[in-house]
């Protein structure tokens, strides 16, 4: 059983939307703004069965959450994906843009056009998409933003996956941009590096030896858990961090040091 988190009043009441909630560090940062009071959003394109699940089991808690469907690689989809979620709740305090994935581990040389497009807009033109359509709600009351990013973006990225780095590394670069660009509508924008983390993408595109060859690297011995990316994201998303914005906070058990 996970460990009871502290309690942030400031999250409760407030509405959080979360691309790609519906596994891994999304789904535990929907449960961990749950656990806080917030009304939370669960976008998710393929995952249909663990979004829902993930809404009934916040509902069966006492929480208030939506699953949303979309492809954050379609702008329309992104506009959509927004406007369902302050339909139902009325307003949108906190976006996370977590949604992303490797598309499969390919040369970058290698990478038809069509791949190659298909990872900037999965992890990289959807950012820009989002928060163009949530950046006016967030700016009703002030709000923030938290991008996913990696620490592939700072060392391109393992075997097949320089594509995916490379797309990271815009994310990391953007989230400064648009600290600049959106302070002055009281705006925070900051971005959370994920190590090594146990979650279904690793299952998808990392074997069990790599897995564990990784691991190895890692100075505190062990693979992180998508629980304690949440807990950054929930610190970064309340008042206790009011002074910090346009920062990529690295979670990865020592590896880049």
């Amino acid at each position: 059983m996970a460990a009871a988190r502290l309690v942030i009043p400031d999250l409760a009441g407030k509405t959080i939307l979360i691309t790609g909630g519906s596994t891994g560090i999304g789904a535990a940062v929907a449960r961990g703004f749950a656990e806080q009071g917030s009304c939370v959003a669960i976008g998710y394109h393929s995952s249909a069965e663990q979004a829902h699940a993930l809404v009934s089991e916040i509902k069966a808690a006492g929480g208030e959450a939506l699953a949303v469907k979309g492809d954050v690689a379609d702008p329309k989809a992104c506009a959509q994906i927004v406007a369902e979620t302050t339909n139902r709740f009325g307003r949108l305090d906190g976006l996370i843009n977590n949604a992303g994935l490797m598309l499969g581990r390919v040369n970058s040389l290698e990478a038809s056009d069509e791949h190659v497009q298909a990872v900037i807009d999965l992890n990289a033109r959807s950012i820009i998409w989002v928060t163009r359509a949530a950046a006016p709600w967030l700016e009703r009351q002030g709000g923030f933003i938290i991008n996913t990013t990696s620490i592939a973006a700072r060392n391109g990225g393992g075997g097949g996956a320089m594509l995916y780095a490379a797309a990271k590394g815009f994310v990391s670069t953007i989230t400064k941009g648009h600290a600049k660009e959106l302070i002055g509508k009281k705006i925070r924008v900051n971005a959370v590096s994920p190590g090594v983390i146990a979650t279904p993408f690793h299952d998808r595109y990392t074997e069990a030896a790599a897995m564990e060859a990784m691991r190895k690297m890692i100075p505190i011995g062990r693979i992180g858990t998508a629980e304690e990316m949440a807990s950054i994201v929930l610190w970064l998303a309340s008042d206790d961090s009011a002074f910090a914005t346009g920062q990529n906070f690295i979670l990865d058990g020592g590896i880049t040091i």
